[in-house]
């Protein structure tokens, strides 16, 4: 019996017991529907991620912070050190100290660190176009670093003297900009509050307009804006006041290892970590709840594995003297064992291919409804994505515990003598 007779037999005695195989395939199906899901889960979140971290193209800078040297109880608190900013913050396990001004030149000065940007806080009062009324809003210092998702217009200039911002799409029609190809040139009123009270005003050009995204919450402004928005805060700060920074932002050479410069700041008593390292945390956590439902989906698949055993089992014991006449006629124990484990893939085949094709299907339908409502905001997050390469790989794995499923069954039917077989009741 060739091959191909083998696969046509297999095939036909699987549907024998239209039942226990239905049962079986769905329990199969189950565990492959959820493991498809899991894992387009996990495609869709992490592509996402590498797509906004890509966009931001900072590969070559990091976030630079104060190492806090943690104490054990008992120890005491730390000996005072004129030259830090003297300003910390104790938050339990998120406590971080502030970097001082010294502390900014002493980054600078370390190897293959060819700029030092200092985290500024601003904190505008309001924001106003025209006359459409005034809005709170969040805006982020030094913001020509990052490169934005834009909708419309043009990325910040840090080198222009022109006061620039960019406004996510979620502030246009509240500050009536219209649409975002509208509010492209549009000159936007800022309100601050001087160090004793005082409110200034500064205009500001609208440059360009970001889609929602991970690092799209608020407005962005560029190194002219945000001079003057900290000039106009510190007006009327006491000399004796220091200036802290909660952090810095350190432009890497890029022939530079980013291990080495990360190194040397640790040895100065600082903390550096580039965007994907900042988003490590994130993705180990979806990493983690993915990995908790596919441990679900396996323990389907470890039952539907049990199914299969009982299905085949009971398919050999029927069909003992079918096995016996089988073997007298000149069939050999490998074929047999062949057309039973056929029967075995086929199984897994067949609950594999179902579960993942209305995994696709339900998915892609759920993930468009989310993208036109909750996940409106975050154009370009597609919550579930289905990568042909893990899709076949979820099949072919099922098909293989199928396979090893139906082990013990096809050696069975293979082991059977002949003469017992046909004489078997």
């Amino acid at each position: 019996m060739r091959f191909l007779d083998l696969l046509r037999t297999s095939v036909k005695n699987t549907f024998r017991s239209k039942l226990r195989t239905t049962l079986t395939v769905i329990a199969i199906f189950i565990g492959a529907f959820t493991i498809t899901l899991t894992s387009a889960i996990g495609t869709g979140v992490g592509n996402y991620i590498n797509t906004q971290v890509a966009s931001i193209g900072t590969s070559n800078t990091l976030t630079v912070t104060k190492t806090v040297q943690s104490t054990t109880t008992g120890s005491g608190p730390a000996k005072f050190d004129p030259s830090s900013s003297g300003q910390s913050v104790d938050r339990g396990p998120a406590s971080f100290q502030y970097l001082s001004t010294s502390d900014i030149a002493t980054i600078r000065r370390l190897a293959h660190v060819t700029a030092v940007q200092p985290a500024v806080a601003l904190s505008p009062k309001w924001l106003e176009y025209g006359s459409h009324g005034k809005y709170v809003v969040s805006i982020s210092a030094n913001a020509g670093e990052l490169k934005a998702d834009l909708a419309a217009g043009s990325q910040l200039d840090n080198s222009a003297s022109e006061h620039q911002i960019i406004l996510p799409t979620n502030y246009l029609s509240n500050l009536g900009l219209g649409t975002p190809a509208n509010a492209i040139g549009k000159t936007v009123t800022i309100a601050v509050n001087d160090y004793l009270g005082t409110e200034h005003d500064i205009t500001a050009t609208v440059v360009g307009v970001q889609n929602q995204s991970l690092f799209g919450g608020g407005g962005r402004a560029n190194t002219a804006l945000t001079d003057a928005m900290r000039q106009a805060q510190e007006s009327g700060k006491p000399a004796a006041v220091t200036t802290g920074y909660a952090s810095a932002t350190a432009t890497v050479a890029s022939s530079a290892d980013l291990g080495a410069v990360k190194s040397a700041l640790s040895k100065a008593g600082f903390t550096g970590q580039t965007i994907k390292d900042q988003l490590g945390t994130f993705q180990t956590v979806i990493n983690g709840i993915v990995g908790v439902l596919n441990a679900f989906a396996v323990i389907a698949l470890i039952a539907a594995g049990f199914g299969i055993i009982n299905t085949l089992l009971m398919s050999v014991q029927e069909r003992t003297r079918e096995i016996g006449l089988m073997k007298a006629m000149g069939m050999g124990g490998g074929k047999v064992y062949a057309l039973f484990s056929l029967e075995a893939v086929f199984i897994g085949f067949l609950g594999s291919a179902i579960g993942a094709g209305v995994a696709i299907l339900l998915g892609t339908g759920i993930s468009n409804v989310l993208g036109r409502t909750v996940l409106k905001d975050l154009p370009g997050l597609h919550i579930l994505q289905f990568a042909p390469s893990s899709v076949i790989t979820i099949i072919l794995v099922v098909m293989l515990i199928a396979f090893l499923a139906g082990t013990l069954p096809a050696r069975r039917a293979a082991r059977q003598n002949p003469i017992d077989a046909l004489r078997y009741e």
